[in-house]
C-alpha cells in the first residue's frame, strides 16, 4: 500500500537528496565549538574556586593551560567552519546576506548558512517551527495558561538565536518596533522576546530566499 501511494505521488513530492560534502563537514564540525565551550566554562569555574580555595600553584597553572588549549581548539574549529562557508560560493553569498541582518554575528550565521544549507524550508514559518520558535498554547481541561515556544528542535541554534534577539531589540529596527509595540500591548518582556526571536529567524529566511541584503520594513513602509 505504502509503494502504491507513493508511486502515485512521486511526481509531487520532492526527491531526497543527499548532503553535500560541504554541508557533511560542517555538520561535523558545528555543534564542536559549543561543546568545548561548555568544557572551558567548567574549567573557568573551577579556577575561580581554586583562587578563592588558595589552591597550589601548579593546580591553577594546570587549569589555566586547560583554558588556553581549550581557547585556541574553539578558535581553530571556527576557523575551518569558516574555511568550508568561503569555499562554497553559495554558502558564502549566503553567510554575506546574513551577516547583513542587524543582530546576526559570525556565530549565529556559521549556524543558519549550515541550517539553510541543510533543511530546504519553503516558508519562514516551516524555519521558525524546525527551531521551536512557533508559540504553543499550554492548556489541560478548562485550564489555559499563556502561550509559550514549542522548544521543538535543535536548542543549540534556538540559545544562539535568543542571545542574537536580545541584540536585535536594542539595534535592529524592525524588532525594536516590534519589541515596542508588544510591550504598549501589555505582553511580557519574555514574549517579547520570544516574538523577536521568532521574527529574527524569518528575516533571515527572508534574505536568504530573496537573495538580497536586509533592509528595515521601517524604511520600505
Amino acid at each position: 500500500m505504502l509503494a502504491s501511494y507513493g508511486d502515485a505521488q512521486y511526481e509531487h513530492v520532492p526527491w531526497w537528496k543527499p548532503d553535500t560534502d560541504n554541508v557533511r563537514k560542517i555538520k561535523s564540525l558545528i555543534r564542536r565549538p559549543s561543546a568545548l565551550e561548555k568544557d572551558r566554562l567548567r574549567e573557568s569555574n573551577r579556577l575561580e574556586a581554586s583562587k578563592i580555595s588558595d589552591s597550589y600553584d601548579r593546580v591553577l597553572l594546570s587549569i589555566s593551560r586547560m583554558i588556553h588549549i581549550l581557547d585556541d581548539e574553539i578558535k581553530d574549529i571556527e576557523r575551518e567552519i569558516d574555511v568550508i562557508i568561503s569555499s562554497c560560493p553559495v554558502m558564502n553569498k549566503n553567510h554575506e546576506l546574513l551577516m547583513s541582518v542587524v543582530g546576526i554575528g559570525k556565530v549565529m550565521s556559521r549556524e543558519l548558512v549550515y541550517l539553510f544549507s541543510a533543511k530546504n524550508f519553503s516558508t519562514a514559518k516551516q524555519a521558525a517551527a524546525f527551531v521551536g520558535l512557533t508559540p504553543r498554547l499550554n492548556e489541560s481541561g478548562s485550564f489555559k495558561s499563556r502561550t509559550t515556544l514549542s522548544k521543538i528542535g535543535p536548542s543549540r541554534i534556538r540559545s544562539k538565536i535568543f542571545l542574537a534577539a536580545v541584540s536585535a531589540g536594542k539595534y535592529n529596527p524592525d524588532i525594536k518596533a516590534q519589541k515596542k509595540r508588544l510591550l504598549s500591548a501589555r505582553k511580557t518582556k519574555m514574549q517579547a522576546l520570544a516574538a523577536a526571536m521568532r521574527k529574527l529567524i524569518q528575516i533571515c529566511f527572508g534574505v536568504i530566499k530573496n537573495q538580497r541584503k536586509y533592509q528595515s520594513e521601517l524604511s520600505l513602509n
